[in-house]
């Protein structure tokens, strides 16, 4: 199939996450966005397991080793529970626009674990692209920050704490992911034990923690209900979905380059949805840290 098929569903995939973050905002500012990450961990799975069983024959992959349930399991606590628990309180605090800016960290994140750990070098070309991207997110930060209320400037901070742990969650949850996937195994496969597992685990703390009936109750607000739905089907569920499709038929570089432009396509959306003040700073600031992105994930 013409690779362009491939670099088109990554582009899709990036304004799938657009309205995924922008619903779960929604939901999350009425309910809360520990409420937001259960119900929707719920939905994702659903939706995740159906599609298994239409197109493998079964709901979950009973098949698969222990070893990989360990790892895919392991990156489905820290990833979803973990890191999207943190980005969805960031989605409150700051919005899905600036959060999502946040998650241009992963791919430093991850580098800069390999560099560490893994013995991997950077090029300078990569540093070049680390420089620029963090420096694309600090103008953004300071256009935000220049532009809001005194009174705002704790919730500002806090809500890039949020969002930088958010993207250390997904940073580490996808090197988890990638030694549980290793071997060629199924990638809708992989996600469906991710997802399941978190989603079991998040409900049983809930329960333990007593949590867990005042988290069905809060679902009765209509609007956050549908808000979350929306967010399960263009996050977790067609997001991830059109992102597999992606990868499969677009040179990976190239597809997660397409797929980092979320924030870009958030500067309208939270314009029009949120009432967000766009500036030409934060307009620059937020191209030069998704240029920064793609240099890093082309080279």
């Amino acid at each position: 199939m013409n690779p362009i098929f491939g670099e088109l569903a990554a582009l899709s995939t990036a304004l799938c996450w657009a309205f995924g973050s922008t619903f779960f905002t929604i939901s999350g500012s009425r309910i809360g966005s520990a409420n937001v990450n259960r119900g929707r961990l719920v939905a994702a799975g659903v939706l995740l397991c159906i599609s298994h069983l239409i197109l493998t024959g079964s709901l979950l992959p009973l098949d698969a080793s222990l070893d990989r349930w360990i790892w895919l399991g392991l990156s489905g606590l820290v990833g979803f529970i973990i890191g999207d628990g943190m980005l969805f309180e960031a989605f409150v605090l700051i919005g899905p626009r600036l959060s999502m800016l946040m998650m241009s960290l992963v791919p430093i994140i991850s580098a800069l674990f390999a560099w560490m750990f893994m013995g991997e070098k950077l090029k300078p070309v990569e540093i070049l692209a680390i420089l620029m991207t963090l420096a694309g997110i600090f103008w953004v930060i300071a256009e935000k920050n220049r532009n809001s209320q005194s009174q705002h400037g704790k919730k500002l901070i806090l809500g890039i704490f949020m969002g930088i742990g958010g993207a250390l969650g997904q940073a580490f949850g996808l090197i988890l992911s990638k030694k549980g996937l290793e071997g060629g195994f199924p990638a809708l496969s992989g996600n469906v034990i991710r997802v399941a597992t978190a989603a079991i685990a998040i409900w049983l703390i809930a329960l333990f923690s007593g949590k867990a009936r005042s988290t069905i109750q809060s679902f009765k607000d209509k609007k956050a209900s549908w808000a979350l739905t929306g967010g399960a089907f263009f996050g977790p569920f067609i997001g991830v979905w059109l992102s597999l499709i992606s990868i499969k038929y677009a040179r990976l570089g190239i597809a997660t380059t397409f797929m980092s432009v979320t924030p870009i396509f958030l500067i309208p959306i939270s314009r029009i949805v949120f009432g967000d003040k766009i500036t030409i700073g934060s307009i620059m600031g937020t191209i030069i840290a998704v240029a920064g992105v793609a240099i890093l994930m082309l080279v």
